[in-house]
């Protein structure tokens, strides 16, 4: 089978190698410089140093080109996914889609299905690649399971038969809505995880703050239609413990950083890659204040990252709340 996979990050990159144990795989950027640096070197030495791509890959930043394929999966950052998705409308009309970009749209608050919607029409043949998964570990053949969830079953059903190997297991699942609010929501609670453990506060405090931000994550996707069974397994709750807990994260490593009383510009600069929470954050919980959806993790982190809240005072603002039955 061909497929295109379009995002040459760490991710792109990860997903291209996985797959092309048993498909043709085209791997597209939009840098000409970016392409050209993968066919010479072999490897992806900016995401993913060291990991070689498998011989077999094309790579090309004519999109055109690359979408003349059997599917489209889409691995940009959450900001690119709208203008991708127009092009391959225009270039490849009807091709089935992917997209492993989490997050909630800068200024709309939309989810990536919203967005593709829009683009490419409600009916469109579509579904998203989500849960624990860091890219280096998957480039590297390490097992790994994630949930490909689709609004149709039958869709969702049919592609995890042809993307599941042995390496990296695929789950079908038809709860669009909460695979894109666990794997959007995750990345902010685990910017909250960096900052409880560079305060040292210790492993019973960021037990504490998964389990709650788990309670968070569940109450808005609840309130955008989600089931709650969703938030229990690969796309939920396995994508926060691993999003909270592993030293992969980048997210986990703004909070890091963050406690240290580092700047947002300085962390950002310093990460050199995109840290999806930085951005969800003020979403989820613009999102949240409309639904009226309690959710004080967030608009904590929320507060911390556009600076009218010290990471400390965010930690001591959310230790004096009332309590609350769970």
């Amino acid at each position: 089978m061909r497929i295109a996979v379009f995002g040459a990050g760490a991710w792109g990159t990860a997903l291209a190698i996985a797959f092309s144990r048993n498909h043709a795989i085209t791997l597209w950027s939009r840098e000409a410089s970016e392409i050209e640096a993968l066919r010479k070197d072999g490897e992806n030495r900016r995401y993913l140093p060291g990991i070689r791509l498998a011989e077999t890959m094309r790579f090309t930043h004519d999109l055109a080109e690359a979408a003349e394929a059997d599917l489209h999966l889409v691995v940009t950052p959450l900001a690119g996914l709208r203008d991708t998705a127009r092009a391959l409308r225009l270039a490849a009309p009807g091709t089935p889609l992917l997209w492993a970009c989490k997050g909630l749209e800068a200024g709309t608050t939309k989810l990536p299905h919203q967005i593709v919607a829009e683009e490419l029409g409600a009916d469109a043949p579509c579904g998203v690649l989500s849960g624990p998964s860091f890219a280096a570990e998957v480039a590297q053949g390490l097992p790994a399971a994630i949930t490909l969830a689709a609004s149709n079953i039958e869709f969702a059903r049919h592609w995890v038969q042809a993307l599941h190997n042995n390496r990296l297991r695929l789950y079908a699942n038809d709860d669009l809505v909460g695979a894109e609010v666990g794997g959007a929501v995750k990345n902010v609670m685990a910017i909250a995880a960096g900052v409880a453990d560079g305060m040292g506060f210790g492993l019973n405090a960021r037990a504490a703050l998964i389990t709650r931000g788990l309670a968070e994550i569940t109450r808005l996707g609840i309130a955008l239609g989600a089931r709650r069974d969703t938030f229990m397994g690969l796309a939920g709750l396995g994508d926060l413990v691993l999003t909270c807990t592993g030293d992969l994260s980048r997210n986990r490593r703004v909070g890091l950083m963050l406690a240290e009383g580092k700047t947002l510009p300085d962390i950002l600069q310093a990460l050199g890659h995109v840290a999806e929470g930085v951005s969800t954050a003020r979403e989820v919980a613009a999102l949240s204040t409309r639904l009226g959806v309690d959710m004080p993790i967030t608009l904590a982190v929320a507060g911390v990252l556009a600076g009218t809240l010290s990471a400390r005072d965010a930690v001591e603002q959310l230790l004096a709340r009332d309590p609350k039955q769970e």
